[in-house]
């Protein structure tokens, strides 16, 4: 470990730190999708009926759909921010091996700019650029780190995961408890693993935890409540 790594080690010093955050992101809000999106599909369905084969045959179409299109729609974000980084890095690659005097002018610009004097930053420039040109103008001018260029695969994985995993507990609490308390229990487990995935989510990103677990738990009873009232109401009119 680094003497830096070890006077802070509350502070993100180690590589790979991209890599880690997205696929903390993408798996915590994964989960939060799958608890939220089959929860509401499966308490609809039971505030219409209580009927095992529609609540089971919506389950599964939640499950299997919902985790599907998380991986998709996080494999094609993701992919577009890989490409966007790998573009520049090849663009910065290519302007070092065609104009390097002006590269070294520029990384020494960028360090003056910082505060430090010319003939300093000047012989910081010369010093980082016969270590690692590359690396040393990425970091300095991009913020790009060539070793910790996010994954699409994964970002889609973990979502994917995630959402199955979160999106299992309603789905089971909902078929397994008997039919008087389905609803009543599979809303209480559901907002019980809220405020764990709320929690987490609001460490990860450093912001508070009872405001962040707070949002996510009213967003999740207020979904659950509007698709069981749509359900209760279809299956009072006979609807369905």
């Amino acid at each position: 470990m680094s003497d830096v790594a070890a006077t802070h080690p509350d502070e993100p010093h180690q590589g790979g730190l991209a890599q880690r955050l997205n696929w903390l992101r993408a798996g915590v809000l994964g989960a939060n999708d799958g608890i939220i999106s089959v929860a509401a599909v499966v308490v609809g369905v039971a505030g219409a009926t209580t009927a095992t084969a529609p609540i089971l045959a919506s389950g599964i179409a939640a499950l299997v759909g919902g985790a599907l299109s998380m991986a998709v729609g996080e494999y094609v974000s993701v992919s577009s921010q890989s490409d966007s980084e790998h573009a520049l890095i090849a663009k910065e690659r290519e302007e070092l091996a065609t104009m390097p005097e002006e590269e070294l002018d520029e990384l020494t610009a960028l360090y003056e700019a910082q505060g430090i004097s010319r003939e300093t930053a000047r012989q910081v420039a010369i010093e980082l650029t016969e270590k690692d040109a590359l690396r040393a103008h990425l970091a300095a001018e991009l913020g790009i780190d060539p070793d910790d260029v996010v994954s699409p695969w994964h970002a889609a994985f973990a979502s994917l995961l995630a959402f199955l995993c979160g999106g299992l507990l309603p789905f089971i609490f909902v078929l397994a408890v008997p039919a008087p308390w389905k609803v009543p229990i599979t809303f209480v487990a559901v907002l019980a693993a809220l405020v764990l995935t709320g929690t987490i989510s609001a460490r990860i990103g450093g912001s508070s935890k009872r405001l962040g677990t707070l949002r996510i738990v009213l967003g999740g009873a207020v979904a659950l409540a509007v698709t069981f009232g749509i359900g209760a109401l279809l299956g009072t009119t006979g609807a369905v």
